[in-house]
């Protein structure tokens, strides 16, 4: 039944993959947007006939996306960009001449969630409170937060950029002297995180899975969009806000501008921005619209932001190698028999690129960080010998190496016994003090030894620390797609596909969960 269902899916796919516009449609507007913009679509489908405008949305990451667009990639292809921000993307040298008109849509500060039994316990629901207030807290240990990946995540970035400027009382562009300075007071501020992600909604899924965290540093919408309301924390010193600028390409044709035009006056409607307000918990961006009471009354501080993309990077690397709590990551790989081929060599090629051997932007903040532990754990007819690396705090090229001719030695032959190797793998004893994930990519269905049933089993008889060890699943090849997700769903991971792009983006998309 499960195959069957899972056939009706793929089929379904299909249709509606069919029916889908054609790129040159003349009402047609090609946008690259921040996943953060998904909860627009159902608002978005109604420009068609309010404003006369089909949207085509196409998700990236914000980094990728800047990437992107700074290389000429997106040009030809897409009209506009959405992301939360475009700040990273202006620092990227000639980014600036692939921009024309920005808009402005909606706003968003990134702050501080707590439970509300945690904050009265701290005293954070009664008066202002500032980021070194919190600072001291978390070095502390009196809370625990989640918070996403600046590598890969707008939200996270911007907490990062926030928290600095604040602990180093910048009243300017954050320098990289400044960052220095104010990196042991960032890793006693990060010592208190025990969720990360790649994104803003899995972020939230995470936490709601997960009682023993206390709060999240994520967008004000994300934290009074959860289930479970949380006492929100607006630092007194101030904030970093998304105010998600729809932007058009400087190489869409002067028709999308006309469509542009259309778009970005419509989403500025009163109507509109009641709309967004009302559905996404998200401040209105023009002053004929008040934010309503759920925003409360106090008064936004815009932190400075660096003005140069050197400091930026050394932020963001700063965070990876130095500030965070390490992850501990194993990688469950099928090295079977039908991998042989250009299956096998795509496997080597993604694991060599997160070594440092990809010097892309994105490359470079997803290659395994300092103090990272990594384990390899290949299979085929049975579970590999599991192979650890240790990545150290300093000059970490040896060990990088070592991985790298680790890759490059992998051969494909025998079975496929998936679920004896993810056992394995859940039995390795962790870590403490790290974020511990799984990968598991396979190629094909399980053929050898325990079934998903055994693997169930298993899991939930696991002690509790290590049941919340997501796996992040990899789909390549004829993967048995309805089980993959079955494993994702179950151990609170997310399901990643291989099968239409290159496994080296899917893994490198995977670090940001990292």
């Amino acid at each position: 039944m499960r195959r069957m269902l899972a056939v009706l899916s793929l089929l379904l796919v299909a249709a509606c993959g069919a029916e889908a516009e054609p790129v040159d449609a003349p009402d047609l507007i090609r946008v690259l947007a921040g996943s953060e913009i998904k909860d627009l679509e159902p608002l978005l489908r109604r420009a068609e006939t309010e404003a006369g405008v089909k949207v085509k949305l196409t998700y990236t990451g914000t980094l990728d996306g800047a990437e992107q667009v700074a290389s000429g990639r997106a040009d030809g292809g897409l009209d506009a960009i959405w992301f939360s921000s475009n700040r990273y993307l202006s620092l990227i040298d000639g980014a600036q001449a692939k921009l024309s008109t920005q808009t402005k849509v909606m706003i968003s500060p990134v702050v501080l969630g707590l439970k509300p039994a945690k904050a009265a316990e701290l005293g954070w629901d009664q008066g202002p409170v500032s980021w070194s207030d919190i600072a001291a807290a978390a070095r502390a240990g009196t809370f625990t937060f989640g918070m996403t990946n600046p590598a890969s995540s707008n939200s996270g970035f911007s907490a990062l950029v926030g928290v600095a400027a604040a602990l180093s009382k910048a009243d300017r562009a954050l320098s990289a002297e400044q960052v220095g300075a104010v990196t042991p007071a960032l890793k006693g501020f990060f010592s208190a995180q025990r969720l990360t992600a790649g994104s803003s909604g899995w972020l939230a899924d995470a936490y709601a899975r997960d009682p023993a965290v206390d709060g999240l540093i994520n967008y004000e919408s994300v934290l009074l969009g959860l289930r479970d309301p949380l006492t929100l924390v607006h630092p007194s010193d101030g904030v970093v806000s998304a105010d998600y600028p729809l932007t058009l390409l400087a190489s869409a044709p002067e028709e999308k501008k006309v469509l542009y035009g259309k778009l970005a006056a419509w989403l500025r409607t009163p109507a509109v921005q009641r709309e967004i307000m009302t559905t996404t918990h998200r401040r209105p961006i023009v002053p004929e619209v008040r934010p309503d009471s759920r925003f409360g009354t106090t008064q936004l501080i815009e932190l400075p932001f660096p003005n140069r993309r050197g400091t930026a990077d050394e932020l963001i690397k700063s965070y990876l190698n130095q500030l965070r709590v390490p992850p501990g990551t194993t990688f469950v790989l099928d090295t079977s028999g039908s991998m042989q081929g250009d299956r096998i060599d795509a496997l080597r090629q993604a694991l060599v690129a997160l070594t440092g051997a990809d010097t892309s932007m994105s490359g470079t903040f997803s290659r395994f960080s300092n103090r990272e532990s990594v384990t390899m754990l290949p299979f085929n007819s049975t579970p590999g010998a599991p192979v650890p690396f240790a990545v150290p705090a300093g000059n970490p090229e040896e060990v990088l190496a070592r991985i790298r001719r680790f890759a490059e030695s992998l051969e494909a032959k025998g079975g496929t016994a998936i679920y004896d190797s993810l056992m394995a793998a859940y039995d390795r004893p962790l870590t403490p003090g790290r974020y511990s994930s799984i990968v598991l990519m396979s190629d094909g269905e399980n053929a050898n030894g325990s079934g998903y049933d055994d693997f169930a089993a298993h899991y939930r008889a696991l002690p509790e620390e290590r049941r919340r060890v997501p796996t992040f699943v990899v789909l390549f090849g004829e993967s048995d797609v309805e089980e993959m997700s079955e494993v994702a769903a179950l151990t609170g991971g997310a399901v990643f596909d291989a099968r239409s792009t290159s496994l080296s983006e899917v893994f490198k998309e995977i670090r940001g969960y990292q």
